[in-house]
């Protein structure tokens, strides 16, 4: 961080493990946020926490969902704008399976919903979502 504006220099970027969950049509779940835009499951990492633990806090804590797999290694890895305007935020998107989809609506999500990347695309997304929905490839190995 620099000393006059507090906020990390342009060498750093901000980063996140987000969820890939999908459906058996190959679609992927995003979440409505109050603010109106949809965003993939996940979050910041802590310090010091794995993308698997930063996962499974993230998902119970967004939708009350529990995580019964994830990934061992990342499916993408994209960088974007944050949603401010103010940095660029990296993304380590995983193929996350849940237990069910029974939703808990929280102050972070309030609907849920699958996705094909043309249907996804005609939404308000976030930058980063954006970019995902421009990579995603449901087929990829």
């Amino acid at each position: 961080m620099t000393e006059e504006t507090g906020m990390l220099s342009d060498c750093f970027y901000r980063t996140s493990a987000k969820a890939m969950i999908l459906d058996e049509g190959g679609r992927f779940l995003l979440m409505l946020e109050k603010k109106g835009v949809w965003e993939l499951p996940g979050g910041g990492l802590d310090f010091g926490e794995s993308p698997q633990q930063c996962l499974a806090r993230e998902i119970q804590e967004e939708m009350g969902l529990e995580v019964v797999h994830i990934a061992e290694r990342p499916k993408y890895f994209l960088t974007a704008p944050r949603r401010d305007g103010q940095g660029w935020i990296a993304n380590i998107i995983y193929e996350v399976r849940v237990a069910n989809l029974d939703f808990v609506p929280s102050d972070e999500c309030v609907e849920i919903r699958f996705f094909t990347a043309v249907e996804a695309s005609k939404e308000n997304l976030l930058p980063h979502v954006r970019e995902f929905v421009k990579l995603f490839n449901p087929t990829r190995e």
